[in-house]
């Protein structure tokens, strides 16, 4: 099967890593081709897939941008359209990954009579997305797509709602490499002397620094926490959210946390960090399609608290595999973070039984197996 599939994005985020998995199997008989150049672009490259980039100027259109914005991205849209129809035409089916994919992938699909099939990484909500997006979003679904992959009951339900037709969609969850996830015992410890942990109780927050993620949720959750419990937060500002990492450290200089918490920025060595912690906290105000970074931290075999919304609820059962908490309640976050600390046995059997149901539920190679028979069918 020979599969052309779209990405809007150079940067490598959930859906980017999602599609790198996925594309792997395809290699040899299959092309990637991305809106906008960057470090996903180098990281196919490295995987040994093909990829191209087919934009030179980045898609202004947004995730709550209005009719006006749509319409007048319109003529810039018409080159990428064109290119994307020509590929295609070399190619079985359209494989769209995000939501501007969706757009010229659902066009392309019809003038060059090939089957599209759309990956559902999101929440479609007035939370997430202007109306006018979502009303786009919705139709060229219903009217081009042959097949949408929904990575979570979650985000099923929600494109359901908003008038998605439910009898061409499939839930399959996020596939990820086991052994990326063994780390040995020696590099945890390192980490932690270099980043001056050595007898802290840290909790971890991995994600793009930004408002509905919720960092400021677990700062303010730090402050009533006993002086031994340190935060890491890995993950920068992604789509100009500069402001709120000023935000951030304006919040940490007032609380006094600023030896409690350290801003690593992005890293290439989020399984080392991941396992360097006693705790990952996700922390998302607003419901997530999936949720990532809890299953990575399972895997790491580390207990996760996770806002208790969207496909986190999914992933999480409180008080078995990890805990879940009220979204922008830092005061119950405290609480958990507290017992934690104070419970070490019962954070060590959770993290073990995570660990385990994570590795047989998440494994790439049974993902995959699902995506593959979901295409040939």
């Amino acid at each position: 099967m020979k599969i052309l599939f779209l990405d809007q994005s150079g940067k490598p985020g959930g859906a980017e890593l999602c599609l790198l998995d996925i594309a792997k199997p395809f290699a040899n008989n299959s092309l990637v081709g991305l809106f906008a150049d960057g470090d996903f672009r180098k990281l196919l490259e490295i995987n040994h897939i093909p990829v191209e980039v087919l934009a030179t100027q980045a898609i202004k259109v947004k995730k709550q941008s209005s009719l006006f914005t749509a319409l007048a991205s319109l003529g810039q849209l018409t080159p990428l359209i064109n290119k994307v129809v020509t590929r295609a035409r070399e190619y079985d089916l359209i494989y769209a990954n995000t939501q501007k994919a969706l757009v010229v992938g659902a066009i392309a699909s019809f003038l060059s009579r090939r089957p599209l099939v759309y990956h559902l990484h999101d929440i479609l909500s007035l939370e997430h997305f202007s109306n006018t997006n979502l009303r786009v979003a919705i139709t060229l679904i219903n009217r081009f797509a042959s097949l949408v992959i929904a990575n979570s009951q979650a985000s099923k339900t929600a494109f359901i709602q908003a008038g998605g037709k439910a009898d061409f969609v499939e839930v399959v969850y996020n596939g990820f490499a086991i052994k990326n996830y063994q780390v040995s015992e020696n590099e945890p410890r390192q980490l932690r002397l270099n980043l001056g942990l050595e007898d802290k109780f840290v909790v971890g927050h991995f994600s793009r620094l930004s408002p509905w993620k919720g960092q400021h949720i677990l700062i303010d959750a730090l402050a009533e926490c006993p002086e031994n419990v340190n935060v890491i937060l890995v993950g920068d500002a992604l789509f100009g959210e500069d402001e709120y990492v000023q935000e951030l450290h304006h919040q940490v200089k007032a609380l006094n946390l600023e030896n409690r918490v350290k801003f690593l920025g992005f890293r290439d060595d989020i399984p080392q960090l991941m396992s360097t912690c006693d705790l990952v906290a996700h922390t998302s105000i607003a419901p997530e399609p999936f949720g990532r970074v809890i299953v990575e931290a399972m895997l790491c075999g580390k207990p996760v608290v996770a806002a208790k919304a969207g496909g986190a609820i999914e992933l999480v059962e409180d008080g078995i595999n990890g805990f879940l908490i009220t979204p922008n309640n830092p005061q119950e976050l405290a609480q958990v973070i507290n017992h934690c600390v104070q419970e070490k046995d019962l954070m060590q059997n959770i993290a073990n039984y995570a660990r385990i149901s994570a590795s047989q539920k998440f494994d790439v190679n049974i993902i995959n197996q699902q995506i593959q028979e979901l295409l040939k069918r």
